[in-house]
Order: structure tokens, then C-alpha cells, then sequence
């Protein structure tokens, strides 16, 4: 059975790290609850969702794909570009020890938001949280077990997979990427076919590809209808809670298939 691994979200999530968007008041409890309904999701799609250990006093802690990177049989410990989430690998790591074989990242910062997996081929964002440094670590590390490492660019967003994200394969077989076209050129990405979302709806371009299903967040209909003219099962699912944190449908699991 494929798993997703999680991690409960912390009743400090309001002191989150932020980047792109102003602060507002968040409402941790009812994160909480979206958060449920989020592993709900995975299980409804076959997912058994394992929780890695809970950090109450990190208020990103939810968001585990900054920890770390999961690429067939290894995890990849990543070190992300916020210093206040640091120490948040160390629980990651526990949490996968007994599940992978352990790689560690030992130098620059990289964040798994900013890491897009197509086939074999790593694309790996400069951004804010990733710098140089971390993606030349992360392309030495990974070519031994097979996987290519390509530097991508973004605008006006937290990382890559804030701007674009895998789709699946649509009714014709192609696999698609969706994007936003105020963040990303998608004439970097080989072996897609590129969607861009709705120009209103730019938080339909982070979505959570799952088999023979796809998550994306809920309050983008023209996008959603836009996949699912395609061929697309489309579960939309809420965490606008969330979202006041930068949050998307990606950042809150790691995916083992």
C-alpha cells in the first residue's frame, strides 16, 4: 500500500514563517480540522497515512516536505531555508528511519517545496528557502541512486511547487503539469504537457497528484473544471486555514508510492 507521511498541526501554526503574504489571524483548531479532512483524503485514495512525531512548539511543522525528500527506497534529510525550521529535520528523520534508507543533505539549504520530481529528473528551484549551495549538494547526493538534478526559476512565489505542479496524465496519456504563468516559464520542464490554472485562481497550481486521482484546493472551480474536461478526477478539498500560512496540498505529506 502506498503511504503519505504527515504531522499534526502545531497550535503555534499563527507564529508560522512568512514570505508572500501578510498576517492574519489563523484559527489553529480549525487548521486542525482541514488538516483531518486533508488525511482523509489521502486514505480515500489509498494512502495509508503514517503521522511522523508531533512538534507543538514549531508552528510550521505540518509542512514535512520542506524536511525532507522521498525518492523511491531513500529519504532525503533536506535542510530548510528558514533557520526557525532546522530543527525540524531531526523529527522527520525519525520518523523515516525505520522506512528508508537515510541520505542527508550537508550543505546550502534546500526546501522540498521547491523540488518538482518528473521521471528521474529532480528540477529544483532557486528561491528564497533554496539557494546554490544546497541545490549543488542535492545533485551530488542523488546521482548515485539515479536522479538528476536541474536548477529551475520562479517569480512571485514561495517555491516551485507553489507555481507549478504534476497533474497526472490526462485522458490521452500525456502527463500534465499544471502552472501558474505570473510564476513559472514551463518551457523548463521536459516530457509535459503544460495547463496553466485560471489567471484568478494561481493557488489551483499547487495540487497533489495520487494515483488515479488528483487534490486540489478548494475555491477553484474554472481550474478544477478545467481537469476535469480532461479526464481528471479532481477531489477538491479545503484548507483555506491553512493557506493564511502559505500552505498548499503538496507541503503537508510526503508521498512514498
Amino acid at each position: 500500500m502506498p503511504r503519505a507521511f504527515t504531522r499534526a498541526v502545531s497550535p503555534k501554526l499563527s507564529k508560522c514563517e512568512l514570505t508572500h503574504l501578510d498576517r492574519v489571524p489563523i484559527d489553529a483548531a480549525k487548521a486542525a480540522e482541514q488538516h483531518d479532512a486533508y488525511e482523509a483524503a489521502l486514505r480515500e485514495a489509498g494512502y495509508r497515512v503514517i503521522r511522523l512525531p508531533e512538534l507543538p512548539d514549531h508552528p510550521d511543522g505540518a509542512f514535512v516536505e520542506d524536511t525532507a525528500l522521498i525518492l523511491d527506497g531513500h529519504a532525503v534529510i533536506l535542510r530548510p531555508g528558514a533557520a526557525s525550521r532546522a530543527s525540524e529535520t531531526s523529527s522527520t528523520a525519525a520518523g523515516l528511519e525505520d522506512h528508508f534508507v537515510l541520505d542527508r543533505v550537508s550543505d546550502g539549504h534546500v526546501d522540498g517545496g521547491d523540488v518538482l520530481r518528473i521521471g528521474h529528473t529532480l528540477y529544483v528551484g532557486l528561491s528564497t528557502r533554496t539557494d546554490g549551495a544546497g541545490i549543488a549538494a542535492l545533485r551530488d547526493l542523488v546521482r548515485p541512486i539515479g536522479f538528476e538534478v536541474v536548477q529551475a526559476e520562479l517569480a512571485n512565489c514561495l517555491h516551485l511547487k507553489t507555481g507549478a505542479t504534476p497533474a497526472g496524465r490526462d485522458r490521452y496519456g500525456n502527463l500534465v503539469l499544471l502552472y501558474n504563468r505570473n510564476s513559472i516559464d514551463p518551457a523548463q520542464f521536459n516530457d509535459v504537457v503544460p495547463i496553466a490554472v485560471d489567471d484568478r485562481e494561481p493557488a489551483a497550481a499547487n495540487c497533489l497528484w495520487l494515483g488515479d486521482r488528483l487534490i486540489l484546493p478548494a475555491g477553484n472551480p474554472r481550474t478544477a473544471e478545467r481537469l476535469r474536461s480532461r479526464g481528471f478526477q479532481v477531489v477538491e478539498v479545503d484548507v483555506s486555514e491553512l493557506q493564511k500560512a502559505e500552505a498548499g496540498v503538496t507541503c503537508m505529506s510526503l508521498i512514498a508510492d
